[in-house]
């Protein structure tokens, strides 16, 4: 599978997630901590254009300087995310998104292939946070897991120095790769809600 296939893989599921949750769910609590249902999808609102502007070689500056700052799920919350989400594939379906450097913000210039991976894992974990939430059971090919798990594995320590991974979780090592995937990340594959 090529890179710039990998956004679109995980944004389908994502965007099959977002069309479940149900208006009565928006409080549940998800295993991303910090988060309830409609928190998560918040995060996803506030970091969606960034993330998409950095595939396209442009800042974006977020509407706040943290998504705790502002409420972006009022009125048709579901219809955006999915579009959101849809230009955020397609912005990393390009060749160029995956070349050279690129920014999401600030000055600091990273390469493109870290941020277009974190792009795919974000897609993959948070939309994992949000259907264990909602009681859904999304499948991801293997081709796809395996490459989030490369990407996990090379940025954890990264991503736990940033806040963005939590504490790892042991799994065993017979697990499968996603639940190998969550414990990198400090998911416990086991959460329920």
């Amino acid at each position: 599978m090529s890179d710039l296939q990998l956004a679109g893989r995980a944004a389908t599921t994502l965007v099959e997630i977002i069309r479940n949750i149900k208006p009565d769910q928006l409080d549940a609590p998800t295993p991303c901590a910090e988060y309830d249902v409609r928190k998560l999808i918040n995060h996803l609102l506030f970091w969606g254009p960034p993330l998409e502007g950095a595939g396209r070689k442009e800042t974006v500056r977020p509407p706040a300087a943290a998504d705790t700052e502002v409420d972006l799920t009022g009125g048709d919350w579901a219809a955006e995310l999915e579009a959101q989400v849809g230009r955020t594939a397609e912005a990393w379906s390009q060749p160029a998104a995956w070349e050279g450097t690129t920014r999401v913000v600030g000055p600091t210039e990273l390469p493109a292939t870290m941020i277009g991976g974190m792009v795919v894992c974000e897609m993959v974990a948070h939309g994992w946070d949000l259907a264990q939430a909602t009681g859904q059971k999304p499948d991801w090919d293997d081709e796809l897991l395996a490459f989030v798990h490369e990407e996990v594995s090379r940025t954890a320590e990264q991503g736990r120095q940033m806040g963005a991974y939590g504490p790892e979780v042991s799994v065993p090592a017979s697990s499968s790769t996603l639940d190998r995937v969550l414990g990198i990340i400090g998911r416990d594959p086991d959460w329920r809600r």
